[in-house]
């Protein structure tokens, strides 16, 4: 499809996957209207490589649970009002919020008061299935669509009113599937005997504050038993100082890589990994390395988790599987010694290994879209709302 003129579009991302998210739609827009698009808003480095003036650095947004946003809110407050201000300066033809909705929501409220008569979409359902079903209930007063990346998710929307349509998920457009292992062993010059553990403490600053000691506890275990290790720590740049900073004084044979590429080679290079909690997992699950996830929030934050979560399990390849493939180590659960037992059943190919390896092959069959990709998809769908509106 082409337009007759430049469609512009404001975007906002607030943390590292929505802006990848982001950088994915900006580039399947820009071929779906064959060039004929402007891009405003606020994003990371993946949106700034696409081609985004970001109004302000994301990383001020990368914050999580209840404990850890308090603190920040007059500094969040004012980010909305910068916001909402530059909409109304831009006057864009749609603003699509991309994940992050405790961010996005405020924006969109505020835009809704204002009866701006901006189309408004929010890219990634939030997950209504685990918590807050009442969001479900009154989100079509702040969005006129909604784009899910689970095919389960429209149902829990669609009887309130709202415009929900499954695009599929990001992660199968991941390059993660086309990593080179064997490159990355070349490039950085690392002996082939060398077995690749993956180090993933998560891309927001309090998750790595809270795993990295951790997963390095962990890792130390596991080469006091097997001097044949090297580990991998792939990161993203809202947290790659620290995460040096972090691993400065590790006696450990440790590699810490930035790049896009070189991360997703470290991911075929690996046999196995300890991640986050998060997309990530999914992208490991998609690479098929074993792995476990860890995850650790503030007392308040876990006890407000354990009132109000209505799930089984936290991590996606399960919630899609309906089973555990993937070991879930929560708070007291998330300490050196559960991980290091894991992975080592994983190296040996034994204990959930076979299990793991099924269930990734049937997860990667759940979130195939066929023809087209989710970005694609969710071009389609943003086009779609604009022609109805005329």
């Amino acid at each position: 499809m082409s337009t007759d003129k430049n469609l512009k579009i404001y975007l906002i991302a607030g943390e590292p996957s929505g802006d990848l998210l982001g950088a994915r739609f900006m580039r399947a827009m820009e071929k779906k209207t064959k060039g004929q698009v402007q891009f405003f808003g606020v994003g990371g480095e993946s949106m700034e490589k696409a081609g985004l003036k970001s109004l302000f650095d994301i990383s001020d947004l990368a914050i999580m649970g209840l404990a850890e946003v308090i603190p920040s809110i007059p500094k969040v407050l004012k980010l909305i009002k910068q916001t909402v201000q530059d909409i109304e300066r831009v006057k864009p033809d749609v603003v699509m919020t991309i994940d992050s909705w405790s961010f996005g929501s405020r924006v969109q409220k505020i835009l809704r008061k204002k009866k701006l008569g901006i189309p408004q979409v929010h890219y990634v359902a939030p997950q209504v299935w685990a918590w807050k079903k009442k969001r479900a209930q009154t989100m079509y007063k702040y969005v006129d669509l909604l784009l899910t990346l689970l095919p389960q998710e429209p149902k829990y929307f669609t009887p309130y009113g709202l415009d929900a349509v499954f695009v599929g998920h990001p992660v199968i457009e991941s390059q993660v599937v086309h990593g080179n292992g064997a490159d990355f062993y070349k490039k950085f010059h690392i002996d082939e005997k060398k077995k690749i553990v993956a180090v993933l403490p998560g891309s927001r600053k309090t998750e790595v504050s809270r795993l990295l000691p951790v997963f390095l506890e962990a890792a130390q275990k596991l080469f006091d038993e097997d001097k044949d290790l090297f580990f991998v720590i792939p990161t993203v740049q809202t947290v790659a100082k620290m995460v040096k900073k972090m691993t400065e004084n590790t006696k450990l044979p440790l590699l810490i890589v930035e790049d896009e590429e070189d991360r997703h080679n470290a991911f075929k290079a690996s046999q196995s990994a300890m991640a986050a909690s998060g997309t990530v997992a999914l992208e490991l699950a998609i690479a098929n390395v074993p792995h476990v996830i860890g995850y650790k929030v503030a007392p308040l934050t876990a006890w407000m988790a354990k009132k109000f979560l209505h799930i089984q399990f936290v991590n996606l390849s399960n919630i899609l599987l309906g089973r555990e493939v993937v070991p879930e180590l929560l708070q007291e659960q998330c300490v050196s010694g559960n991980i290091a037992r894991h992975l080592r059943q994983f190296m040996a190919h034994e204990g959930m290994y076979d299990r793991q390896m099924e269930g990734f092959k049937k997860v990667r069959e759940i979130l195939g879209l066929g023809e087209q990709t989710p970005s694609e998809n969710a071009c389609d769908a943003v086009l779609e709302l604009l022609k109805k509106r005329g």
